[in-house]
């Protein structure tokens, strides 16, 4: 599938799934879970607080490993004036910040962390209990 198949797919619209795609196009659900939105909201207000300019959840990004959705981004003004809303971005902002929960293996999120760094991010954060 490609991004736009994946949004525009009514199925998929009310599933209790953060939806990713891998590097063949195949969807690979991430289950939600109020850890997960606690946690993404409480960086979401760290990043506004401290940084400024424009933190959000859910920020895809086409990668070579597929489109990824890191749960947390900061971009930059300037970013922003450059990429608008495209999805997916074909750029990574400049903070990704990924929250480690226990389905997560650490391949995943180091393959993660080098796709988010070889489409321009200049910080890659992961996040858990600590």
């Amino acid at each position: 599938m490609t991004w736009n198949e994946v949004l525009n797919d009514k199925s998929l619209r009310d599933l209790a799934y953060k939806i990713e795609l891998n590097e063949r196009g195949n969807i690979e659900m991430i289950p939600v879970t109020n850890f997960r939105s606690i946690f993404q909201g409480e960086i979401l207000d760290l990043l506004s607080q401290h940084i400024r300019e424009r933190a959000f959840p859910n920020c895809s990004i086409d990668t070579n490993i597929g489109v990824k959705v890191p749960d947390v981004v900061w971009a930059s003004r300037a970013f922003i004036r450059q990429f608008g809303y495209s999805t997916p971005y074909e750029f990574a902002p400049e903070i990704c910040v990924e929250i480690i929960s226990p389905s997560n293996s650490t391949k995943e999120i180091l393959e993660k962390r080098s796709a988010y760094f070889q489409r321009g991010a200049l910080e890659v954060w992961t996040c858990d209990l600590r």
